[in-house]
């Protein structure tokens, strides 16, 4: 595991992409923080034919609400948002931490933005609003684990 690095997903609202990022987590060894609720039933088997079978590979800790997240996790949250100000190759990941992504239709709101210890954004000089939430994921815990990798 890359320094205590998570993958934390904020209510997710389609099943295939949190799918995608259970599979790239189990890939990475990153552990993946599932905050509730979710817009789909956790085990459809949408969900399933996504992650196949690195579901049982991954570290996937389920949280019920905002709040139980909250008092669980430790270390500075870094949300992925198109609304930051720093790109994510100007960024400098630090052991423990956690990078949050957000809803597919309505990212993080105002409440859970205003908890991170910081915001990242991915460039898009091809002027396009906004990635694939899955993808944008995969290059964040890209770089986080280039940076954070063990000589």
């Amino acid at each position: 595991m890359p320094e205590n690095l998570r993958l934390s997903v904020f209510q997710p609202d389609i099943a295939p992409n949190l799918g995608t990022m259970i599979r790239l987590c189990a890939c990475l060894d990153v552990p993946i923080d599932v905050i509730e609720p979710c817009g789909f039933p956790f085990s459809v088997p949408a969900l399933k034919r996504a992650a196949m079978d690195y579901a049982d590979l991954a570290d996937i800790t389920r949280h019920a609400s905002w709040e139980q997240y909250r008092h669980a996790r430790k270390g500075r949250i870094v949300l992925l948002t198109t609304k930051a100000a720093t790109p994510l190759w100007d960024f400098g990941f630090r052991p423990g931490d956690s990078i949050m992504v957000g809803r597919e239709s309505a990212g993080v709101p105002g409440h859970v933005q205003r908890v991170a210890g910081a915001s990242v954004l991915i460039p898009m000089p091809g002027g396009g609003r906004s990635l694939n939430v899955a993808v944008s994921a995969g290059m964040a815990l890209g770089e986080a684990v280039r940076q954070l990798r063990r000589p």
